[in-house]
């Protein structure tokens, strides 16, 4: 990745490996000596890298025993703090398509994508963690990058199950890669088609998370409303400091 420290890469291969169980559940991980060898890095580097998987609750540094995979929690956690993250969501979470991907109107939807006419196409799937779901996703495409992911099973057909994300799904078809993610988080109340999917009363409170993605024409391809139970997700976001 473009300007990815060597820390940083680190961190990304080792978080990637314990989420798709490379390393499970309470299993060392390579010492900071031995990773230092075969990445051909610094033991400062593997320290940083570490110190990154202790702040996002992956891993557990025990003095005198090592870095340890750490127990999941109940509450689905990951942290976030590019766009690849949000891709990543692929490594150890599932979808399933509950509503298949349709052209309709819808105003707000449009407005915010910036369209000329009042019409987008539209999906909606559950996000599950360990077949938990935790999150009901609606997207808001328009109609031309929704032609684009037109003919896949994971948007078409109802029930269908996959691992991929929309934007990573959109980002190996757009002309242009996406650039960034303006997002807005707010709590609401579970409606009664919401409560249904994920299995909560009417009324309970929800995370509500929307994610405008723009490509680097500055063009939106993207509109993402999430809904999260808080019992079952906790959301973190990694705030650094611009150099100089």
């Amino acid at each position: 990745m473009r300007d990815e420290s060597a820390y940083a890469r680190l961190a990304r291969e080792l978080r990637e490996a314990i989420l798709r169980h490379g390393f499970p559940e309470g299993v060392r991980l390579p010492t900071e000596a031995s990773l230092a060898e075969s990445r051909g890095v610094s033991r400062q580097t593997v320290r940083r890298a570490f110190q990154e998987l202790v702040a996002e609750g992956l891993v557990d540094r025990v003095p005198g025993r090592g870095t340890f995979a750490a127990h999941r929690h109940e509450r689905y956690v990951r942290q976030f703090g590019s766009i690849e993250d949000l891709m990543a969501l692929s490594l150890d979470t599932t979808t399933r398509l509950v509503s298949p991907l349709r052209r309709l109107v819808d105003v707000d939807a449009a407005g915010r994508l910036r369209l000329g006419s009042d019409q987008v196409d539209t999906a909606a799937f559950l996000r599950l963690h360990e077949e938990a779901p935790f999150c009901l996703t609606t997207v808001f495409l328009p109609p031309d990058v929704g032609r684009l992911v037109a003919g896949l099973p994971e948007l078409t057909e109802r029930g269908a199950r996959g691992r991929s994300t929309v934007i990573g799904l959109l980002e190996e078809r757009l002309p242009e890669p996406i650039a960034e993610a303006l997002q807005g988080v707010t709590v609401t109340l579970a409606d009664p088609a919401a409560a249904a999917r994920l299995g909560c009363p009417p009324g309970h409170p929800l995370l509500r998370i929307e994610r405008l993605y723009v490509s680097t024409a500055d063009r939106p391809v993207e509109l993402a409303v999430s809904v999260f139970l808080p019992e079952q997700y906790a959301y973190r976001v990694r705030l650094r400091r611009h150099p100089g």
